[in-house]
């Protein structure tokens, strides 16, 4: 991307070169930036004063990463950042909800957004580690201004982690670093069924429960089998090999309490399809 080009050469810069060059190049970026700004505020200008006829123009620059990411470089961009961060939450509030749990926004302070999360999730470290990361690729999209996010409401889990590679969890209090990458998904299962996914080699198998996608590490937390001949009757989902039953729709849960299904980050997009997160 065009900011991952600044940044490496504004590094380059600042190793190589004396005192009086780095400070001579910062004076002609400032000014480049200066004249940048200058230009946005006469594009916006103009789309202003053109009214309605100009308004899918505008929509069209401003849902425009890059066009997006020198608005907000120039504090420019139209929608202010509470709006955006409350958008973000509610893009990701089905996801959370199917997890049993919910997020409230607390504060925004310094460009940190405050976050609990509530519900269910807060018992179990598996779970809300996954929503966390809905979370924060919810925020990179619609706010990536932000400096960092602070999640509170996290409890120590009782269930033991699921076996097989680990997502790290988004620590609290820490800047948002880039974490997993997030990788389409090819095959989406029909309203009621599960489908069996490999994802960058990661096997997956992912259920619709009333038009949600719900996906989870293909492995049977009980016996250790493949998922991808189990059923699926409403949220419940039950193991072939050992007819376990697992509830989909509270992060992978036992019925009967026991062990607990590897749940993997899973956003929807309008117009983008599915995409789950994977340290790959």
């Amino acid at each position: 991307m065009e900011t991952d080009r600044v940044h490496e050469l504004t590094e380059r810069l600042e190793a190589v070169a004396g005192p009086e060059a780095r400070a001579v190049a910062h004076e002609l970026v400032g000014a480049v930036m200066e004249m940048y700004e200058a230009g946005l505020v006469r594009v916006l200008a103009v789309l202003e004063d053109a009214g309605e006829a100009a308004a899918p123009a505008r929509e069209a620059l401003i849902g425009d990463g890059v066009f997006a990411s020198l608005l907000l470089i120039h504090g420019l961009y139209p929608v202010d950042l509470e709006t955006r961060v409350l958008e973000a939450l509610e893009s990701v509030r089905p996801y959370m909800e199917s997890h049993g749990g919910d997020v409230e926004l607390i504060a925004i302070e310094d460009d940190i957004v405050k976050l609990r999360l509530e519900g269910h999730c807060k018992t179990c470290s598996a779970s809300a580690s996954t929503l966390e990361l809905a979370i924060k690729q919810a925020l990179d999209e619609h706010a990536p201004d932000l400096a960092g996010m602070d999640v509170t409401g996290m409890e120590e889990s009782t269930h033991e982690a699921p076996a097989g590679p680990v997502l790290p969890v988004i620590q609290s209090g820490l800047p948002m670093a880039a974490g997993p990458s997030w990788h389409d998904l090819a095959a989406e299962p029909p309203e009621g069924a599960l489908a069996a996914s490999v994802v960058r080699g990661f096997p997956l198998i992912v259920g619709n429960v009333d038009g949600t996608l719900l996906a989870y590490r293909d492995e049977c937390a009980s016996c250790g089998r493949s998922l991808s001949s189990a059923t699926l009757q409403g949220p419940v989902l039950i193991c072939s090999g050992c007819d376990a039953a697992f509830d989909i729709t509270r992060a992978g849960r036992a019925l009967d309490g026991g062990a607990q299904l590897g749940p993997v980050p899973l956003l929807r997009d309008a117009g983008a399809g599915a995409r789950v997160a994977l340290t790959v």
